[in-house]
């Protein structure tokens, strides 16, 4: 399992770091040297962050349990996420995998607040002391926030897995979940803002900006929650542009372009084949424009086309969900399907977007539209 530390994260520790160095510590602690403030609240940080790690890990640990499986976990500036590749089964599972995460913060708030209260009975450094207790007391204070019955909290994650339990409906306990979420969310940023115009504190701007995260996640998971609902089971097949439009790895920019592919076909993308006909790549309209007008007389198309180990693939009868991960991660955003090396079709965001219009998950074979002929 990886796991992985957006850019963001340093905001949070530095952020941490002055504020303990300028005015927690030296204010409980005053006259001790500036290394040593600064050099504790760095440390503090980085301990901090390991406490966000454990609360993750607890996650995955537990979903994994659970047969949900984890991609790996990212810490960044609001926290941490363990990326789930799938979903809980049960709402009894949804609630073990979301209740882990606060009761381990409340568990290392109280083992630190234990070590706080030895090293203060030993006689420990004050600034040290402080220190312990401050971790204390952040990870009581994220294991009480967590619990709040908001999306994409885990507080939401148990309300949504009690309303599954009540309702017998996910969808509809997402629902319950990201209104609460996004409610929170909006409190938060009314709160925030009110404390910077009326009470000119500045430190409102903190909770605004946690709580316009809760109302964008909470947002996106009930669109996620709806995206699974209308393609769930949904093969690739009966969504992907069936027969694509193909072109020769052997032929040159300027006589491809000679024919108004983009403009004729209004594709952006073309499968690229060997002689044998096998998909070697993808030509895309980036990597044309990209070749200067005088050299596209020479230059051809294996040249300037992404390789077919940089592409996405996938098969005819491969869930839509399983899929659409890797397809958002893939700089090319489409995927070329492949029935045992035979191109058969090709799937793109908008593919997937228009399916999402539909009333039901389709029970029979996508109309894509008119086929053409594909190329020599």
């Amino acid at each position: 399992m990886r796991v992985g530390l957006h850019w963001s994260v340093l905001v949070i520790v530095v952020l941490v770091t002055v504020a303990l160095a300028r005015g927690e510590f030296p204010t409980a602690h005053p006259g001790h040297p500036a290394v040593q403030y600064w050099g504790l609240a760095a440390l503090t940080a980085v301990v901090f962050l390991v406490s966000l790690l454990a609360h993750e890990l607890a996650h995955a640990v537990v979903a994994r349990r659970n047969g949900v499986q984890v991609d790996g976990i990212t810490l960044w500036m609001l926290g941490g996420a363990a990326r789930l590749h799938s979903e809980a089964t049960t709402p009894a599972a949804e609630l073990r995998i979301a209740a882990v995460g606060p009761l381990t913060s409340l568990l290392a708030g109280g083992v630190l607040a234990g070590v706080a209260a030895a090293l203060h009975t030993l006689r420990a450094s004050g600034l040290v002391v402080e220190a312990v207790a401050w971790l204390s007391a952040i990870n009581i204070l994220l294991a009480v926030f967590n619990a709040l019955p908001a999306a994409p909290l885990d507080g939401g994650r148990l309300l949504r897995a009690f309303l599954w339990h009540r309702t017998g409906d996910r969808l509809r306990a997402t629902r319950g979940a990201s209104a609460a979420g996004r409610a929170l969310g909006w409190f938060m940023v009314v709160t925030g803002f009110a404390a910077v115009l009326f009470g000119h504190n500045l430190s409102g701007l903190w909770p605004a900006l946690i709580g316009w995260f809760l109302i964008s996640a909470a947002t996106a998971e009930v669109r996620q929650a709806e995206t699974r609902g209308v393609l769930g089971g949904v093969p690739v097949s009966r969504v992907m542009t069936p027969d694509p439009v193909t072109v020769p790895e052997t032929a040159t920019l300027a006589g491809f372009l000679a024919e108004g592919p983009f403009g004729h076909y209004r594709h952006s993308a073309f499968p690229v084949l060997a002689a044998d006909g096998s998909v070697v790549g993808l030509l895309t309209v980036r990597r044309v424009q990209a070749t200067p007008a005088q050299a596209r007389a020479r230059t051809t198309v294996h040249d300037v086309m992404r390789p077919l180990g940089d592409i996405v693939t996938a098969a005819p009868d491969e869930p839509v969900l399983d899929l659409l991960p890797r397809l958002e991660a893939s700089p090319a955003r489409r995927a070329v399907v492949l029935d045992e090396g035979r191109l058969v079709g090709i799937l793109t965001l908008a593919d997937i977007t228009r399916a999402l219009s539909w009333p039901t998950a389709p029970t029979a074979r996508h109309d894509a539209g008119p086929r053409f002929p594909k190329r020599a």
